[in-house]
């Protein structure tokens, strides 16, 4: 069968998304491939649909049991006969399998990467027909990843016991360190490079200084999401469940998922979700790794993370059906503070000089004036003009602007005057006044710019200091000594004016809380989403498998939008093929004649 024609009949797509294409043509020439694709670009298909078109059977080695067992359901949904091979089977199971694998009945095997550490289990793979291996998540193998994990790191044994099969490596996120590290812990052979740009158009991006525990500036945003799924990323178990119980009280579907609960509890909350019978999961970063939820509608962190990676992961569970979703991130300096303990436990070398490298990284994301699209993008190697639209600082560019040209003068004054051979922090203690011994003991007290500074705080200054870093008026040299750059001595003689919004300064109280508006009627075609919204679930409930599985949101909304009264209409629908419309096409055809006018 032709690759379009399978596009068509497993997956109900009429033409392939950028780089899909070329992609699956590395993989049917038998290349090695690196596919570097943000989450939502359409990775799977890209591996799925050769092992259709190809003989054999493709192995697959992922991270998580509960992401393997999506993606296994998802397949078997369209018509395709793909397996795991895990610790959820019984050794009845396991047999089965392995003789289904044997008479060439299956496609796709998914497996853990623990799994090529067992002989037996590698000696049954050497007696199969593989047409190709799949590493996915494939920053795992990375040293310098976000979620390195050791077995990740064995993968090396695939080239040694099958050096003339092909490996497909696919990743959401990986900055050139990352992509080095993985191309050669995996020994592939001269691979093809795939990377998709960063820029994640449904996106929106935000973040915010965190007024007190954040949980006024939480509720107002989820009040704004109108009970769609989302995940709210909280640090510790604790503060999971004390979140979750909060919201709870306010009316929110909401549960707790964090490492300690009890596994049946877990997989009660991850099925609830699934579902759709909880609208929010409050979880520990290890949620939603193994999720293939495709309706996610937001995804809020109450606590800055680690790292740009670590981020750019998380908020991409958000919107992959391609649909308009959201993020916000709370962050105080209090979180600083908490990340850098546990970067301080870590034993001395260039490992921990990258996380701190990173941690301050996130910060400057994080407090940001410029375009978050293009910070994201840049980190990751990427040029990309700034969104416009798609995130807070765009929108908020010429709003709340506050003019700092004045405080910006004093401070790169008094970076000159103390020879630019200072950290930030003297620097600000010279300008505030301070008695510290090192201030006296250099007379810097005697300087002109001592004290013209005291009615603010040290925070509020620092806030200055780092607009000033964004526009690169100032640079930061050995021994982190701050010093002008031409920018920051053409803004000290008056040739260039700074402003900066006003919520970086934190001087902006919390907003006063909306009237709550009145409900408006919904729309039309919302009515007709709502409508075939609920045949989904029903149909889901029945068949005993998450709503996402039947069709998606995105694809619920073209059905809402051109209202397919036919087969023919129906197939051209994005997400309906040959498959799934035996399944389910009728019934929805049916539920579309209400609103259909004739």
């Amino acid at each position: 069968m032709k690759k379009l024609e399978v596009l068509q009949k497993y997956f109900g797509h009429s033409k392939f998304r950028k780089n899909q294409e070329a992609a699956i043509d590395a993989i049917l020439d038998g290349q090695d491939l690196l596919m570097i694709l943000p989450t939502g670009g359409g990775k799977s298909l890209c591996y799925q649909l050769p092992s259709l078109v190809m003989d054999g059977v493709s192995v697959v080695i992922s991270p998580l049991l509960a992401l393997m067992h999506d993606q296994v359901m998802a397949l078997q949904n369209s018509g395709i006969e793909a397996k795991m091979l895990s610790s959820m089977q019984t050794l009845q199971e396991s047999k089965t399998i392995e003789q289904e694998l044997k008479s060439g009945k299956i496609k796709l095997l998914y497996i853990s990467p623990e799994k090529l550490g067992n002989e037996y289990f590698l000696n049954l793979l050497k007696g199969i027909k593989i047409n190709f291996f799949v590493v996915d998540e494939a920053h795992c193998v990375s040293q310098w990843g976000h979620e390195f994990r050791e077995h990740y790191r064995m993968l090396h044994i695939l080239k040694e016991h099958f050096s003339n099969t092909s490996i497909a490596a696919f990743t959401a996120t990986a900055t050139h360190m990352v992509q080095e590290d993985i191309i050669a812990s995996l020994r592939l052979k001269s691979p093809k490079i795939i990377k998709g740009v960063v820029f994640r158009e449904n996106l929106f991006l935000q973040a915010d200084y965190k007024l007190g525990d954040g949980k006024a500036q939480l509720v107002q945003f989820l009040k704004e999401q109108k009970g769609a799924a989302g995940i709210v990323y909280a640090f510790s178990r604790k503060q999971c469940e004390s979140l979750a119980k909060y919201l709870q009280e306010r009316g929110f579907l909401a549960k707790a998922f964090h490492a300690n609960m009890p596994n049946e509890e877990k997989k009660e909350v991850f099925k609830a979700f699934l579902n759709d019978e909880i609208e929010i999961v409050v979880a520990t970063i290890a949620f939603g790794m193994g999720i293939d939820k495709s309706n996610i509608r937001f995804v809020v962190h109450m606590n800055m993370p680690k790292s740009i990676e670590g981020y750019y992961q998380e908020i991409g569970r958000a919107g992959r059906d391609g649909l308009e979703a959201k993020t916000l991130l709370l962050f105080s300096t209090q979180d600083i503070i908490q990340q850098k303990r546990f970067i301080e436990e870590l034993p001395e070398g260039i490992y921990k000089k990258s996380a701190y490298e990173k941690l301050n990284a996130m910060y400057k994301y994080a407090s940001s004036q410029a375009c978050r699209h293009k910070a994201i993008a840049a980190y990751f190697g990427d040029t990309i003009e700034p969104c416009k639209s798609h995130c807070d600082n765009c929108l908020e560019a010429n709003k709340n602007a506050i003019d700092i040209t004045k405080a910006a003068q004093m401070l790169l004054s008094a970076i000159y005057r103390t020879k630019q051979s200072f950290g930030i922090h003297y620097v600000i203690d010279v300008l505030r006044g301070s008695l510290d011994k090192r201030i006296l003991t250099n007379k810097h007290n005697e300087l002109s710019v001592y004290g013209i500074g005291k009615e603010h705080s040290k925070a509020w200054w620092l806030s200055i200091a780092d607009r000033l870093l964004e526009l690169e008026a100032v640079g930061i040299g050995e021994f982190k000594v701050y010093f002008l750059t031409k920018k920051g001595v053409a803004i000290l003689k008056g040739q260039e004016s700074v402003s900066i919004n006003e919520k970086r300064l934190q001087i902006s109280k919390a907003s006063k809380k909306s009237k709550k508006e009145p409900s408006e009627p919904l729309e039309f075609e919302d009515r007709v989403f709502e409508a075939l919204r609920a045949l989904r679930k029903e149909i889901a409930t029945k068949e005993g498998v998450p709503p996402y599985i039947v069709f998606s949101d995105k694809t619920l909304k073209e059905l809402a939008s051109y209202l397919p009264s036919t087969k023919e209409q129906m197939l051209q629908i994005n997400g309906i093929g040959e498959v799934k419309f035996q399944k389910y096409g009728e019934a929805f055809l049916e539920a579309l004649k209400e609103f259909i006018v004739t």
